[in-house]
C-alpha cells in the first residue's frame, strides 16, 4: 500500500465526522453543557489508562518480536511486585475518580432537580418564575401545552433564552423518549405517569429535538424544532400562536390523537385546562374513570366516588386556561 493511501485511509474518519453537528459535545444549554462535561471529564479519566496500555502493547509487542535477538528472555520469570502493584492500584484509582465524578454529576443535573443556576456564575433571580411546558407524546406527534399562556403547539416548541424550563411529561398510548441534545438529556415518556425536566436554552437559535425510543412505524417522523428566543421574540410567538390558532378542545384533542406521520406544526390559540391532567390520568373520554380518583378510592377502602357539587367527574367542560402576565419586564399585557 502506498503512503498516499495510507494516509487516506487515516484520514478518512476525519472526514466522515466532519459533517456531524457535534451537538452533544457543545450544546446551547447550560444543564447540557453540565452533562457533556461530565462524559468528557469521565472520558479523559478512562483515557488515562486506556491509552497507556495501548501504547504498553505496541512496545511489547515490538521489543520482544521474533527477529529482535537483543531481547532478554527470561523462561522462570513469573512475577514483579512493581508490575502488580501498577496493574491493580492504577485501575482501582481510576473507578474511584470515575465513580466519584458520575455520582456528583449525575446527582447536580437531576431532571426532577429545580435549577439552581443559568449558566456558570449566574443564580437564576427569585423573582424568575420558570416557563411551564406540558408535554405530551402521541402517535407519532409532539404536543405541547403552555399552561402560563393559554396556548398550545404541535410540533413546534419555544421558549426565552436564560429562563428555566420545567416540563411536565406524559404519554397519550406509547411509550417515548423526549429529547432535545441542545437543551438537555433525554427523559422517557409514559401512559398514566409523569416525568419531569427541568432545562434552560442560553442561545438564540434553532434546534433539533425529536423522540429517542422506537414507539412503532411513525418513530422516524416524530420530530419538533425547539426555538430558543429572546424575551421580546418570545412574547411575539406567543401573539403569533394566539392569532392562528383555534381551539384544543376534546374532539380536536381526538383527531390528534389518531395515528399520523410527520404531522405538520399547528398551533392553538387556547386548551382546556383540565386536559393535561386527564391525559395523565387517563380519562379524556366521558364516562372514564380517572386514576386518580381511582387510588383515592382505595385508598378509602374503595368507598364510591362522589362529587360534593354534584357534577359529573368525567365531564371534560373547564375552562379555558387563563393566560398569566410573563415573568420577563417587556411583558406584554394577556
Amino acid at each position: 500500500m502506498s503512503v498516499k493511501r495510507f494516509r487516506g485511509l487515516l484520514l478518512l474518519p476525519l472526514l466522515l465526522l466532519g459533517g456531524c453537528n457535534l451537538v452533544l459535545l457543545d450544546p446551547s444549554g447550560d444543564v447540557a453543557r453540565q452533562q457533556s462535561d461530565i462524559m468528557i471529564t469521565t472520558t479523559i479519566i478512562v483515557a488515562l489508562i486506556i491509552v497507556p496500555v495501548l501504547i504498553a502493547i505496541g512496545i511489547v509487542a515490538w521489543r520482544y518480536r521474533a527477529s529482535n535477538q537483543r531481547a532478554k528472555y527470561d523462561p522462570e520469570w513469573d512475577h514483579s511486585p512493581q508490575l502488580e502493584l501498577v496493574v491493580w492500584a492504577v485501575p482501582l484509582l481510576i473507578i474511584i475518580a470515575v465513580g466519584a465524578v458520575s455520582w456528583i454529576g449525575t446527582h447536580q443535573v437531576d431532571p426532577f432537580r429545580p435549577l439552581d443556576r443559568i449558566a456558570p456564575g449566574k443564580p437564576v433571580a427569585a423573582d424568575v418564575k420558570p416557563l411551564e411546558v406540558d408535554v405530551v407524546s402521541l402517535r407519532w406527534k409532539w404536543l405541547f401545552l403552555y399552561p402560563q399562556y393559554g396556548v398550545a403547539t404541535v410540533n413546534e416548541l419555544a421558549a426565552p433564552i436564560d429562563r428555566p424550563i420545567r416540563f411536565k411529561l406524559t404519554a397519550d398510548t406509547m411509550m417515548d423518549s423526549f429529547f432535545v441534545p441542545a437543551l438537555a438529556g433525554q427523559i422517557y415518556t409514559m401512559p398514566g405517569m409523569q416525568t419531569v425536566l427541568h432545562g434552560v436554552i442560553n442561545k438564540p437559535g434553532e434546534y433539533r429535538g425529536f423522540s429517542a425510543n422506537f414507539s412503532g412505524s411513525g418513530f422516524t417522523d416524530m420530530r419538533f424544532r425547539f426555538h430558543g428566543l429572546s424575551a421580546q421574540d418570545f412574547d411575539q410567538w406567543v401573539a403569533k400562536v394566539r392569532a392562528a390558532g383555534g381551539d384544543l378542545d376534546r374532539a380536536a384533542y381526538d383527531q390528534l390523537r389518531q395515528p399520523s406521520r410527520d404531522a405538520p406544526v399547528h398551533y392553538y390559540a387556547k386548551f382546556d385546562a383540565g386536559l393535561y391532567d386527564r391525559i395523565l390520568n387517563l380519562c379524556v373520554d366521558p364516562g372514564e374513570t380517572c386514576k386518580s380518583q381511582m387510588m383515592a378510592a382505595d385508598a378509602k377502602g374503595g368507598e364510591a366516588m362522589q362529587d360534593p357539587h354534584g357534577h359529573d367527574p368525567h365531564a371534560m367542560s373547564m375552562p379555558a386556561a387563563a393566560p398569566q402576565p410573563l415573568s420577563a419586564p417587556a411583558a406584554p399585557a394577556h
